[in-house]
């Protein structure tokens, strides 16, 4: 990452910081990323970055902010821009892929927020994100089941869980294998199954055998 202009206004300078964590996150675990490793990145002194943010905390604290209104503005975009709901969950499930692949330091920060022990701010704001992202999927189901799209007994919950699930999955092979483009390269076939077992028309699935 280059230094920074030497003159930037408060806002400018938090907005960089937020970009040096991502882009930290993106190459190593987040829990490492020190605030020396932050100003060496923005080519800042310490001093510096404490001017904008009263510590680490903070600063994470910035980055969730950052991630979910990053994240729910292109879901919502993509929401918006379909033509049905049923088209419209698509659009989602590849839009947070793609957004993956563009920022790979935010998956694991996600991740890394959210297995904390401790309920800090970061990881409340993660769970909103979640939440918020969980209640679109909600909206999205029904109102594929009231047009007919979805199946009418498909669980609403269960659906986003495993909606969300996949989108996960493919982020934690692709981080495993070292290779972030692979989530996009696979989203079309992990999607098109996760279709077919909402499709009003699919196949009944057989019944599990009684224990």
């Amino acid at each position: 990452m280059d230094a920074p202009a030497k003159y930037l206004s408060a806002d400018e300078r938090r907005a960089v910081t937020v970009e040096a964590v991502v882009e930290l996150a993106a190459s190593g675990n987040p829990s490492d990323i020190t605030t020396t490793a932050i100003a060496r990145h923005m080519g800042v002194t310490q001093g510096a970055l404490f001017k904008h943010f009263p510590n680490k905390e903070a600063i994470l604290e910035a980055v969730m902010e950052w991630v979910a209104g990053k994240l729910l503005a292109r879901i919502d975009r993509a929401i918006a821009a379909a033509p049905t709901p049923w088209a419209a969950l698509e659009a989602v499930f590849m839009t947070h892929v793609q957004f993956a692949v563009q920022h790979p330091g935010v998956p694991r920060m996600l991740f890394g927020e959210l297995q904390r022990a401790e309920n800090s701010a970061p990881k409340r704001l993660a769970q909103t994100l979640m939440r918020q992202y969980g209640e679109r999927l909600h909206a999205l189901v029904q109102q594929a089941q009231a047009q007919g799209s979805v199946a009418a007994d498909i669980d609403v919950q269960a659906t986003a869980l495993l909606f969300i699930g996949s989108v996960q999955g493919l982020v934690m092979q692709a981080l495993l294998g070292g290779n972030v483009r692979q989530m996009k390269e696979q989203a079309p076939a992990v999607y098109a199954l996760f279709a077919r077992a909402l499709a009003a028309n699919a196949s009944q699935p057989p019944k599990a055998a009684a224990v």
